[in-house]
Protein backbone atom coordinates (compact mmCIF):
# COMPACT_ATOMS: atom_id res chain seq x y z
CA UNK A 1 0.00 0.00 0.00
CA UNK A 2 1.46 3.36 -1.00
CA UNK A 3 -0.94 5.47 1.07
CA UNK A 4 -2.32 5.03 4.55
CA UNK A 5 -4.71 7.55 6.05
CA UNK A 6 -4.87 8.32 9.76
CA UNK A 7 -7.16 10.93 11.36
CA UNK A 8 -5.28 13.94 9.99
CA UNK A 9 -2.14 12.38 8.54
CA UNK A 10 -1.51 10.74 5.19
CA UNK A 11 1.45 8.35 5.15
CA UNK A 12 2.88 7.99 1.65
CA UNK A 13 5.38 5.21 1.09
CA UNK A 14 7.28 3.53 -1.71
CA UNK A 15 6.28 4.61 -5.19
CA UNK A 16 3.24 6.87 -5.14
CA UNK A 17 1.87 6.64 -8.67
CA UNK A 18 -0.51 8.63 -10.80
CA UNK A 19 -3.36 6.28 -9.86
CA UNK A 20 -3.04 7.48 -6.22
CA UNK A 21 -3.63 11.17 -6.97
CA UNK A 22 -7.42 11.07 -7.08
CA UNK A 23 -7.66 9.16 -3.79
CA UNK A 24 -5.24 11.59 -2.14
CA UNK A 25 -7.20 14.58 -3.43
CA UNK A 26 -10.52 13.19 -2.21
CA UNK A 27 -9.09 12.55 1.25
CA UNK A 28 -7.45 15.98 1.51
CA UNK A 29 -10.71 17.67 0.51
CA UNK A 30 -12.34 16.20 3.61
CA UNK A 31 -9.36 17.03 5.87
CA UNK A 32 -8.35 20.67 5.28
CA UNK A 33 -5.88 20.68 8.20
CA UNK A 34 -4.26 17.37 7.25
CA UNK A 35 -0.54 16.80 7.02
CA UNK A 36 1.46 14.37 4.92
CA UNK A 37 4.37 12.16 5.96
CA UNK A 38 6.72 11.39 3.07
CA UNK A 39 9.48 9.76 5.10
CA UNK A 40 9.00 6.34 3.48
CA UNK A 41 8.32 7.70 -0.02
CA UNK A 42 10.87 6.71 -2.68
CA UNK A 43 9.13 8.18 -5.75
CA UNK A 44 6.11 10.44 -6.18
CA UNK A 45 4.31 11.08 -9.45
CA UNK A 46 3.93 14.80 -10.31
CA UNK A 47 0.12 14.47 -10.17
CA UNK A 48 0.41 13.88 -6.43
CA UNK A 49 2.70 16.88 -6.05
CA UNK A 50 0.06 18.99 -7.80
CA UNK A 51 -2.55 17.70 -5.35
CA UNK A 52 -0.34 18.62 -2.39
CA UNK A 53 0.31 22.08 -3.85
CA UNK A 54 -3.36 22.74 -4.61
CA UNK A 55 -4.42 21.64 -1.14
CA UNK A 56 -1.65 23.62 0.57
CA UNK A 57 -0.78 20.52 2.56
CA UNK A 58 1.87 20.69 5.29
CA UNK A 59 4.62 18.08 5.08
CA UNK A 60 5.35 16.66 8.53
CA UNK A 61 8.27 14.44 7.40
CA UNK A 62 10.37 14.54 4.23
CA UNK A 63 11.67 11.49 2.34
CA UNK A 64 14.72 9.71 3.73
CA UNK A 65 16.38 10.02 0.31
CA UNK A 66 18.19 13.36 0.51
CA UNK A 67 17.93 14.13 -3.21
CA UNK A 68 14.20 13.46 -3.31
CA UNK A 69 13.68 15.45 -0.12
CA UNK A 70 15.57 18.45 -1.52
CA UNK A 71 13.65 18.32 -4.78
CA UNK A 72 10.28 18.09 -3.04
CA UNK A 73 11.17 20.85 -0.58
CA UNK A 74 12.05 23.17 -3.44
CA UNK A 75 8.69 22.41 -5.07
CA UNK A 76 6.44 22.38 -2.02
CA UNK A 77 7.97 24.82 0.45
CA UNK A 78 8.79 27.71 -1.88
CA UNK A 79 5.18 27.88 -2.99
CA UNK A 80 3.67 28.55 0.44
Amino acid sequence: MTMEFKKKLALLSGTVGVEDAEKLLEWLQTKPAARVDLSACTHIHPANIQVLLAAGTTVSAWPADADLARWLQSALVSNK
